[in-house]
Formats: C-alpha cells, sequence, structure tokens
C-alpha cells in the first residue's frame, strides 16, 4: 500500500501537471453541481465575476456556498485554481476574509496571480483572500490558528486524501465554537476495495479516495463534529469505459454536507424555532438543508442536537428559539440515517450530470 506522501505526490502531478481543465477529467465531478433548490442571485453574480482561467482549471464536485457569508472568515481547503475562494471573497465582502489552501505548487502559484484583478473587480481598497501551499490535514503547519475561523468550506477535495480523518480534525481544531464544514465531496456506495485506492487514476478521479456515505457520520462524531446534514446531491456518470470497470458494482454520488463545531456541553433540548426572514437572500424561507426547511414566521419543532446548531451558530440572531420541557427523545435501535444517504436523495431529485466530460468517450 501506498504511503500518504507516495499518494500526494501522484494527486500532485495529476491535478498540476496532466489536467489543463476539468474537461480532461473522466467523470461527470466536475459538473456535479445541482442544488435541491434555486442557487441565490449573490452566488451567481460572485461566480460570474470571476477570471475566465481560473474558470477553466476548476475540478470541484458541488456548490458548497452556504448562507450567510458576510463578514465571516472562511478557509477553502484544497482551493485549486481559486475559483471558489474568489467566489467566497465576494461573498464575505470587504470586511471578511478568505483563505485558500492547497498542496499543489502550480495551481497555489497561478490562483495567486489573479488576486488584484478580483480585488479590482469587486472595488475593495485592499484583498480579502490570501492563498497559502501547504496540506489539509496539516493545517497548523500551515500557519492557520486554532479557533480562527468562522466557516471551513472545501470542493471535491477530501475524496483526495488518504487520512480523512486528519482532515476532519484539522477543520474541527481550526473553527471557532459554533462554526461550520460545509462541503461538497465524492461518495462511493459501498467501502472502496484497498486494490483501487492503488491505483493511481482511480485515486485522482476521486473514485479510489471516495469515503463510503455512511462513514463519514461516525467520523464526523469521533472527531467532535454534529452530525451531518445532506444539503444537495447527484449521481455521478463515469464515462471512461476503463475507469467504469474497474468500479464495478460501486456507483458514487456528489453530497453536499454541513457539520457544526457545538459548545462543549450544548443544550441538547428540543424546541420551537422561528425563522425570522433576516438571512440576505432568503427573506421567506432559509433552505437549510435537504431536510430542513424554515419559512418565515412559522414556528418548527426541532431535535435537540439542531436547536444547538442553531443556538451558537451564526445563525443565533435569525432565529427565535423556545426551549420545549420534555426531554430530547432517545431511540434504543441505532439510527439509520436514511435521509442523509446522497443516493437516495440524488433519486428522488432526478439528478445526474449527463454532459461528459471533453476528453473521454
Amino acid at each position: 500500500m501506498e504511503t500518504g506522501e507516495d499518494v500526494r505526490e501522484n494527486v500532485k502531478k495529476y491535478y498540476g501537471s496532466r489536467l489543463e481543465s476539468s474537461g480532461d477529467l473522466q467523470t461527470s465531478a466536475a459538473s456535479c453541481s445541482l442544488s435541491c433548490r434555486p442557487v441565490p442571485r449573490s452566488v451567481t453574480d460572485a461566480l460570474s465575476m470571476i477570471h475566465p482561467e481560473v474558470t477553466k482549471r476548476f475540478f470541484g464536485c458541488g456548490l458548497p456556498f452556504p448562507a450567510k457569508l458576510e463578514a465571516c472568515r472562511v478557509l477553502d481547503l484544497g482551493s485549486g485554481s481559486g475559483r471558489d475562494s474568489y467566489a467566497f471573497s465576494k461573498l464575505v465582502g470587504q470586511s471578511g476574509h478568505v483563505t485558500g489552501i492547497d498542496m499543489t505548487e502550480e495551481l497555489i502559484t497561478a490562483s495567486r496571480q489573479y488576486v488584484e484583478y478580483h480585488q479590482k473587480k469587486f472595488g475593495y481598497q485592499e484583498p480579502n483572500v490570501t492563498f497559502v501551499q501547504g496540506y489539509m490535514e496539516k493545517l497548523g503547519e500551515a500557519g492557520i490558528q486554532s479557533g480562527s475561523m468562522d466557516v471551513v468550506l472545501s470542493n471535491c477535495v477530501i475524496c483526495l486524501c488518504p487520512d480523512k480523518r486528519a482532515v476532519l480534525q484539522e477543520a474541527y481544531n481550526v473553527l471557532k465554537e459554533g462554526g461550520e464544514l460545509f462541503y461538497s465531496d465524492m461518495y462511493a456506495s459501498k467501502v472502496v476495495p484497498d486494490h483501487m485506492k492503488k491505483d493511481a487514476v482511480l485515486w485522482g478521479e476521486g473514485m479510489g479516495g471516495s469515503l463510503f456515505w455512511k462513514d463519514l457520520i461516525s467520523l464526523a462524531h469521533s472527531v467532535g463534529f454534529s452530525t451531518p446534514h445532506l444539503v444537495s446531491a447527484s449521481q455521478i456518470v463515469v464515462y471512461n469505459s476503463e475507469l467504469k470497470a474497474k468500479a464495478g458494482d460501486i456507483s458514487y454520488a456528489s453530497g453536499t454536507y454541513r457539520l457544526f463545531k457545538l459548545p462543549k456541553h450544548p443544550n441538547m433540548t428540543e424546541a420551537t424555532v422561528t425563522y425570522k426572514g433576516t438571512v440576505a437572500d432568503f427573506p421567506d424561507q432559509l433552505d437549510f438543508d435537504s431536510s430542513h426547511c424554515f419559512k418565515k414566521d412559522v414556528a418548527v419543532e426541532v431535535n435537540g442536537e439542531m436547536a444547538a446548531i442553531l443556538q451558537s451558530s451564526r445563525f443565533s440572531p435569525d432565529f427565535k428559539i423556545q426551549t420545549l420541557d420534555k426531554p430530547a427523545s432517545s431511540s434504543e435501535s441505532t439510527p439509520q440515517y436514511c435521509h442523509l444517504n446522497p443516493f437516495l436523495l440524488a433519486d428522488k431529485l432526478g439528478s445526474s450530470v449527463k454532459q461528459c466530460s471533453k476528453t473521454s468517450k
């Protein structure tokens, strides 16, 4: 089995030199940007202002743009060409700040070339985005301080990392209390066997390193995060017949999840919550995830963990939260988490990407 360092070197070569654009990828992963609901105008406007050369080398697989980023300190894991980082820098505004981290020198060098361009394009007096070279499993070594970030975002790169627990642990460490990890990634329908993990192309495409979706839940809990919340999902179509044969009966999906860093001893009591309609772009309802849609001025009963998330996160001012007297319900059976299955959600939405990449048949 290759070491983590070997895997990282292969990924650097794959994305730094071999791939000239997202059109060179052998799956639909880079196009899997379908969300359950329309993308806010502020996000589409921000993306439309990104320099074409930055967009060309975008390799992501989802659209990880959560609401309410204004004035936030944001960390973009595996920032690549910088497309998402620059879009985030528009969404956080002049008073916010975005740090993009990537291990590939070519991509960091390329993304830094457009800092001044986007500063002027957004009308900022000074840049609010920084790109650093480093590993997302070692954020401290890259100079990212513990408890310094409001939101950590990532777009289809954790599947390229051999030590996913380290990535989640580092993200947890750099987040402030109440902070959020909001990210898109590739997931497998079952545990990926070791022989697939050793295939450099399968790994570079995200297929060899994709996590079995159910394992994310236990992984998140083990490092201290809340239960993940599934936001959106799409089936990923593998076009290359050779890769398809290697994958066998394993299917792939793009899933966007949000995880929160709750206080050490959160109040996990069920509550009635009422959305005030105060989040920008969401005056009538806030689509929190695929299972929770909060309509303005409509009281909704939520479980203890969701109540704790709303109470401790940046969304706290946007909700009226009334704790219920009854204790949090506990089930003796193990939760099945069907509502967190990206394959079920993708099937429900009928979302898979048909457009094939330019180089594959």
